[in-house]
């Protein structure tokens, strides 16, 4: 008969009690007697190391390097000579919008300098909003989209910007949105405040005047008194 029990022990050993009862040699009786056997781990027994933890992942974008308003300048005149934008109205949007902030990130989950919605950002070939490249490409695309849209109408095309197309069909003109209708306030701000040259008073709308072929047209923007936008051809 025999019972067993173990007990820890050190360097990969356990200690083995084992209880033995014999018969006696001399007396015959029976003898209980208790051994320690020392088990130590199989021989080739490798221990399996921990799992890793998993680094936790952020939900926020990748910070990207600083840019400075020089080279936003520089972005934003390339894009207004590429689809033949006034770069005034493309550094009002981003002011209005970001305050010239990369990766900011609105409420409504709009994003980067010109502040597109993920779908929008996809519509126009944004692969990453929080690039200013990309952003301000995708931002401007937007723009001349719209001005196309509706033929030149600049107070439809920021109502549009900042409501969704959807709401100018709705109403069939500016919505009636405290936020798009003081949207429309603060684009025409900047625009005073970045070329204070073409504010002027509201004049009768000119004949138009066809351009000769060899002639280039200058599109400018002016801002009235009443704080309408109005782009004009020179």
């Amino acid at each position: 008969m025999t019972a067993v029990a173990d007990s820890p022990s050190t360097a990969g050993a356990a200690e083995r009690m084992v209880s033995v009862v014999s018969a006696d040699q001399r007396t015959g009786r029976l003898v209980r007697s208790v051994v320690a056997i020392t088990r130590r781990d199989a021989p080739g027994r490798v221990e399996r190391p921990a799992a890793p933890v998993p680094a936790p992942i952020s939900s926020l974008p990748a910070q990207p390097a600083p840019i400075s308003a020089a080279a936003i300048a520089e972005l934003v005149e390339r894009a207004a000579a590429q689809l033949s934008l006034p770069p005034e109205l493309i550094h009002s949007v981003i002011k209005v919008e970001s305050n010239y902030n990369p990766v900011a990130v609105s409420s409504k989950g709009a994003l980067g300098l010109m502040q597109l919605i993920p779908a929008t950002a996809r519509r126009f070939g944004v692969l990453d909003a929080f690039d200013p490249v990309d952003n301000i490409q995708g931002g401007a695309k937007y723009l001349r989209y719209l001005l196309d849209l509706y033929r030149g109408d600049y107070p439809l095309v920021l109502a549009a910007y900042n409501a969704g197309e959807g709401a100018v069909a709705k109403y069939g003109t500016v919505p009636p949105y405290p936020e798009t209708q003081n949207y429309l306030k603060l684009v025409a701000r900047q625009l005073r405040e970045a070329a204070p040259a073409v504010v002027e008073k509201p004049q009768p709308p000119a004949a138009p005047v066809a351009a000769k072929p060899d002639e280039t047209t200058h599109v400018r923007a002016v801002v009235g008194e009443d704080g309408a936008l109005r782009y004009v051809s020179q």
